[in-house]
């Protein structure tokens, strides 16, 4: 989610998460799984792979089931199934855009059930390319701000390579390019620092401010959306009102 209100609104999305957190292993597990595939079960040799497993981490996903799904990727545990990455755009209502990234065994099948969950919330799929020109990838970083001063954050964060510092909602979001993630994420755990999120995240370059209706509107798309077991990332460029996040 992205706005003025990022703080609050991941902190509410990161709890509806959290009640289905069955299926965060499930999607978690494709992922490694994946990026095990594609580039062996070293995650020292494997980015996408380490990546994949922090994240793993971060839903507190269990080790052995970590090791599992790299097992699984890598071979070890017999051919599972081939998924393939496919991204889909769209608009939905009120004109936000929506970004969702895809791991598929069977794009005849997702790309229906997409172009359908975007039609019923009256929004519509659009060609690639359409939405994400208006995206950027970036690592980002939310700290509550009580959690360490301005001048220390900046000073780690900036010196491992972070663009830029800045407070929100109560919070430092700290952003970096995708290349720098890792070395920013490294630097704030020596120092003791835990994010309270550490993402590799589109981020939009406008911002479509949703009054209550649309708000209502636009998060139960994107909760369907992300319902849906295909779904590995859901970006958009909406900024919902804490009430209707919370509600």
């Amino acid at each position: 989610m992205a706005g003025h209100s990022k703080w609050a609104n991941i902190k509410h999305r990161k709890a509806r998460q959290d009640a289905v957190r069955g299926k965060a292993w499930s999607k978690c597990s494709r992922a490694i799984i994946v990026a095990a595939k594609d580039g062996g079960g070293d995650p020292d040799m494997n980015l996408s792979l380490r990546y994949a497993i922090d994240e793993a981490k971060a839903a507190n996903m269990p080790k052995d089931t970590i090791e599992k799904a790299i097992k699984k990727g890598s071979g070890e545990l017999g051919d599972g199934a081939n998924y393939e990455e496919i991204r889909y755009e769209g608009y939905g209502p009120g004109g936000v855009a929506i970004i969702i990234d895809c791991l598929t065994d069977n794009v005849n099948r997702t790309a229906p059930e997409m172009r359908l969950l975007f039609e019923k919330a009256g929004g519509n799929l659009a060609k690639p390319g359409a939405v994400s020109y208006g995206f950027s990838s970036k690592g980002l970083f939310l700290i509550e701000a009580s959690k360490v001063t301005e001048e220390k954050l900046m000073e780690i964060a900036i010196e491992a390579g972070a663009e830029d510092v800045v407070e929100a909602d109560g919070a430092w979001e700290v952003t970096t390019e995708p290349a720098d993630f890792l070395t920013v994420k490294s630097a704030l755990e020596k120092a003791g620092i835990e994010p309270d999120s550490a993402q590799l995240t589109m981020i939009p370059a406008n911002i479509v401010v949703c009054n209550a209706k649309i708000g209502e509107r636009v998060l139960r798309l994107l909760d369907a959306i992300e319902e849906n077991d295909d779904v590995q990332k859901v970006y958009s460029n909406a900024d919902i009102p804490d009430e209707v996040m919370a509600g």
